[in-house]
C-alpha cells in the first residue's frame, strides 16, 4: 500500500471516530435537558416551601401572637383563656420588713402565715415583679395641691389688708390672721421643697420597688349542666372572688393588705410583664389617656386651644401679680407700723438708752453720782408725762 492509500485510510478513520463522538456528545446533552426538565417542578416546589416557611417565621399573625401571649381577654376583673377554658384572679399584696419587727411580732406573722396556709382549699401561685418607680404622678399631685394651698395664702393675705386698712380694732381676729398666714406661708415652703426633692429622686431610674401577687383561677371544666358563657362567666367570679376575699382575710392576720386587681390593673399588670423595657417610657395610663386604643382621634379645634391657654397664663400672672403686691404691702404697712410705733415709744427708749449708758459707765461715775443721775432721769421722766397730759 502507498503512502496515499494509508493516510486516506487514517482520515476516514479519524471522520468516523470524530462522528461517533459528537453523537455521544448530542446524547448526553438530551439526557441532561430531559432531566432538568423532569426535576424543574420539585426544585420549584421545594424553593416554594422554604420561601413559604421564611415568611411564616419572620411574619408574627394575631393568631401567634395569641398563643404567646396565653391568654384572650381581660373582663370582669378576670383573664380569660379560651383555649385552656380557665378564668384567672390576681390579688396584690404589700410586703413587710420582716426583719425590723420584734420577736413577738415575728411570732404573730409566722402564725398568721400558718394558718393562711392552712386555710388554702385550692393552688395558687406566687408571682414578684419589679418595677421601676413612677414618680409623676404623685409628683403632679402634690404639685396641685401646693397650688391649692398658695391660692389660700393670697386669700388669708388679702383679707388680712384688708382689715389693716379698716384700721380694725379686732387684735384677736388680726393675731389669728397673723398665724394663719405664717403657717399656710410656712407649709407652702415646705411642699415646694419636698415636690422639687422628689423630682430630682424621679430622675434617677434605678429606683426599684417589687409587687407581690397571688394568683388563683377557676377552671370551665368544673361546671357541670348546661350554662351559656355569660353564665359560666358569674360562676368562675362568684368563687374566684370568694377565694380572693378569703386569701385577703387570712394575710390580714399576717399584718399584709391585699386587694383584688380590676381590669385596668390586670392590663397594666400584663403590659409591664410583656413590656419590661418600655413599660416606664409608653406607660399605660398615658397611652389610654392619650385615646392610642381607639381607632381614630381627632384634634381640638386650634382656636379653643389657644383661648385655653391663653385663659390659664392670664390667671397664672395674675395670681402672681397680686401676691406681690399683697407681699410689698403687708412688708411697707410693716416698716409703716414699726415707724409709728417708735415715734410713739421714743421717751421710753431714751429713757432705756439713757439707763443703759448710766449702766455702762457706773465704774467711771462712781456708785453715789449714778443713783443721783437715776432720780434725776426718773423726775424728768415724770415731769415730760405731766407736760404730756
Amino acid at each position: 500500500m502507498s503512502d496515499n492509500q494509508i493516510s486516506n485510510i487514517l482520515s476516514n478513520l479519524l471522520i468516523f471516530m470524530l462522528g461517533i463522538l459528537g453523537i455521544f456528545v448530542i446524547i448526553f446533552i438530551v439526557l441532561k435537558i430531559k432531566e432538568r426538565n423532569e426535576n424543574k417542578p420539585a426544585r420549584e416546589q421545594k424553593n416554594n416551601e422554604i420561601k413559604a416557611k421564611e415568611n411564616e417565621e419572620n411574619q408574627l399573625n394575631k393568631k401567634s401572637i395569641n398563643e404567646f401571649m396565653e391568654f384572650d381577654s381581660i373582663i370582669d376583673s378576670m383573664i380569660y383563656n379560651k383555649r385552656l377554658r380557665k378564668y384567672v384572679m390576681v390579688i396584690e399584696s404589700q410586703g413587710i420588713n420582716y426583719d425590723l419587727m420584734s420577736g413577738i411580732e415575728k411570732n404573730g406573722v409566722e402564725a398568721g402565715f400558718l394558718q393562711f396556709l392552712n386555710t388554702l382549699r385550692a393552688p395558687i401561685q406566687i408571682y414578684v415583679q419589679t418595677r421601676t418607680v413612677n414618680l409623676s404622678s404623685s409628683i403632679s399631685i402634690y404639685k396641685e395641691r401646693i397650688n391649692r394651698i398658695k391660692d389660700k395664702l393670697i386669700k388669708k393675705q388679702m383679707e388680712y389688708q384688708e382689715n389693716l386698712d379698716k384700721n380694725s380694732q379686732n387684735n384677736e381676729e388680726q393675731k389669728k390672721l397673723e398665724f394663719e398666714i405664717i403657717r399656710l406661708k410656712n407649709l407652702y415652703e415646705y411642699g415646694l421643697d419636698i415636690v422639687n426633692n422628689t423630682d430630682k429622686m424621679s430622675m434617677n431610674k434605678n429606683i426599684l420597688r417589687r409587687h407581690y401577687y397571688i394568683i388563683i383561677s377557676y377552671s370551665q371544666e368544673s361546671v357541670n349542666g348546661q350554662y351559656d358563657e355569660e353564665e359560666i362567666r358569674n360562676i368562675a367570679f362568684n368563687e374566684l372572688y370568694t377565694r380572693a376575699q378569703a386569701i385577703i382575710n387570712s394575710l390580714r392576720v399576717c399584718s399584709i393588705n391585699s386587694k383584688v386587681l380590676d381590669s385596668i390593673q390586670l392590663s397594666e399588670l400584663l403590659y409591664v410583664a410583656y413590656n419590661r423595657d418600655d413599660s416606664e417610657i409608653y406607660n399605660l395610663n398615658k397611652m389610654i389617656n392619650s385615646g392610642y386604643y381607639e381607632l381614630y382621634s381627632t384634634a381640638e379645634d386650634i382656636l379653643k386651644k389657644r383661648e385655653r391657654e391663653l385663659d390659664k397664663y392670664i390667671r397664672e400672672e395674675a395670681l402672681k401679680r397680686a401676691n406681690e403686691a399683697v407681699l410689698e404691702t403687708v412688708e411697707k404697712k410693716e416698716k409703716e407700723r414699726e415707724i409709728e410705733t417708735r415715734e410713739r415709744e421714743k421717751e421710753n427708749l431714751i429713757q432705756q438708752m439713757a439707763q443703759i449708758i448710766l449702766d455702762e459707765n457706773e465704774t467711771l461715775l462712781g456708785r453715789d453720782l449714778k443713783l443721783e443721775a437715776e432720780k434725776n432721769l426718773t423726775k424728768k421722766k415724770g415731769v415730760k408725762k405731766q407736760n404730756e397730759k
